[in-house]
């Protein structure tokens, strides 16, 4: 009977030189498929056949359904050879394979590699592959000739890198998902004088998000819409001269209720919310607040973030309107019952740290129904807060610790800091918005995209929308 090589997850990888080798002998190697595996052979090989990841496509072929890349297979078989039998030093030569039966997420396969011939002058060796999946149906075969190694190597295992899968695209698409069936909304976009401003809005309009105003200057908005190849026919335009003027004359049409919402461009925030905050009729009995929202790639849904634009050192009743924002705006974004961290340093009081003292008063306040509709906890750090680990190690029994919708930051400059590192260094992307006026603005970083502009373009029809049913 011959021997039967298998898997070894030890730390060592060990291979089985040419004399090792005998006439049938093998070797396999299980592994069950998942949606993340197809993702990344996708990611890596630029393959990107609907079949693999569309699923409405694939269900429509005569697949029914989503299924693997056929050479998805084929590297489990050079996987096999290359790191168990023969294993290190294996050179692959020829690899003939036969797709028999698709593969779908959730099959498990085993692939066996069996010892067909030898050339002892060359150390070449011929095997035979197959792959089965757990119903013992063949899904792949064929023939591989190798030259095996003639030394024996013994290494330390070598652990594969992590692949953390992120398609931002998609979640985009989502996010638009939310707005389908919704007429656009009225949008005055504020002096949108630079190729990513009159982008954003032009995108968003294609898209059906915004009617939009343009507010500017009128000669230079339309040399930049041609130098940017954009088609101004029957976008309405509201010269001014300056960007001051654009704020207050975007501040006019919304109290006039000529828009019904507004977008930034490329303009200074305190000149856009100095005018609408100097507008009577625009304001309410709530503080003005900004909301980022980000759809981050190590975190299983989107994570709001309060304030991180607008209040600098914002007093514990302005946070109470902070919270209570963006508890509303979450709700209107389909999360039923927000659960809201309000971030510190520590997760225990201190009297020595004012924001825990905040902290727990935006609890208590909550506890009395000050501020409704969302479950709040804090003081909580920000690891404790969106990691159920961090939340265990430190013994914190919490609904919201490692599972937070929203982060309450303490100041502006934390959250700025925080917001704009899970941009750049964490791969978010990101939309933002101001609410607590009569109208909802579109609020992003001069230096966002048009992406992430047409993002906030769907959170402002979302709440304006939402202000439509309210007011009726």
């Amino acid at each position: 009977m011959m021997s039967s090589a298998e898997t070894n997850p030890s730390e060592f990888i060990e291979n089985v030189t040419y004399d090792e080798i005998q006439l049938g002998q093998s070797a396999r190697t299980v592994r069950t498929l998942t949606l993340n595996d197809i993702e990344a052979f996708a990611a890596v090989s630029g393959d990107t056949n609907p079949a693999h990841l569309d699923a409405e496509y694939a269900d429509a072929t005569l697949f029914h359904g989503v299924i693997a890349h056929g050479m998805w297979g084929g590297a489990l078989i050079s996987a096999l050879l290359g790191t168990v039998f023969p294993g290190p030093g294996t050179i692959y030569l020829e690899q003939a394979l036969h797709f028999s039966r698709p593969v779908r997420v959730g099959d498990t396969l085993t692939v066996t590699v069996t010892v067909l011939s030898k050339d002892d002058e060359r150390k070449r060796v011929e095997l035979d592959c197959q792959v089965t999946n757990q119903k013992g149906e063949r899904v792949l075969y064929g023939q591989a000739k190798v030259m095996a190694p003639t030394q024996k190597v013994r290494r330390p295992r070598v652990t594969a890198p992590h692949i953390q899968l992120f398609n931002p695209e998609n979640r985009l698409r989502d996010l638009l998902a939310q707005g389908a069936g919704m007429t656009a909304v009225r949008c005055g976009v504020v002096h949108p004088c630079d190729q990513d401003s009159l982008k954003g809005a032009m995108d968003s309009a294609h898209l059906g998000l915004i009617d939009p105003v343009l507010i500017g200057p009128e000669a230079k908005l339309r040399e930049l819409a041609e130098e940017l190849g954009l088609d101004l026919t029957g976008i309405t335009i509201e010269s001014v001269p300056h960007s001051h003027a654009a704020s207050a004359r975007a501040a006019e049409m919304a109290a006039a209720k000529q828009v019904e919402a507004l977008m930034k461009g490329s303009l200074h925030t305190d000149e856009l919310i100095h005018a609408v905050v100097s507008t009577a009729v625009l304001r309410t009995a709530r503080r003005m607040s900004h909301v980022f929202r980000f759809d981050v790639p190590t975190y299983d849904k989107p994570l709001l973030i309060t304030d991180a634009a607008l209040n600098i050192n914002p007093t514990l009743s302005e946070k109470a309107d902070i919270v209570q924002n963006a508890i509303q705006f979450a709700r209107i974004m389909g999360t039923a019952l927000p659960k809201v961290a309000i971030l510190s340093a520590v997760e225990t009081v201190n009297p020595s740290i004012p924001s825990t003292l905040d902290a727990a008063a935006l609890c208590k306040m909550a506890q009395r129904g000050q501020i409704t509709g969302g479950v709040l906890d804090g003081p909580l750090a920000f690891d404790n807060a969106i990691s159920m680990h961090a939340a265990r190690i430190k013994q914190i029994e919490s609904p919201v610790a490692g599972d937070a919708d929203i982060l309450v930051v303490p100041d502006l400059e934390s959250g700025n800091m925080l917001a704009k590192q899970l941009e750049y260094l964490g791969g978010a992307t990101a939309s933002g918005i101001v609410l607590g006026a009569r109208i909802p603005i579109a609020l992003t970083s001069r230096a966002d995209g048009p992406t992430a502009r047409v993002a906030s373009a769907l959170l402002v029809k979302l709440v304006a929308h939402h202000n439509r049913l309210v007011q009726s």
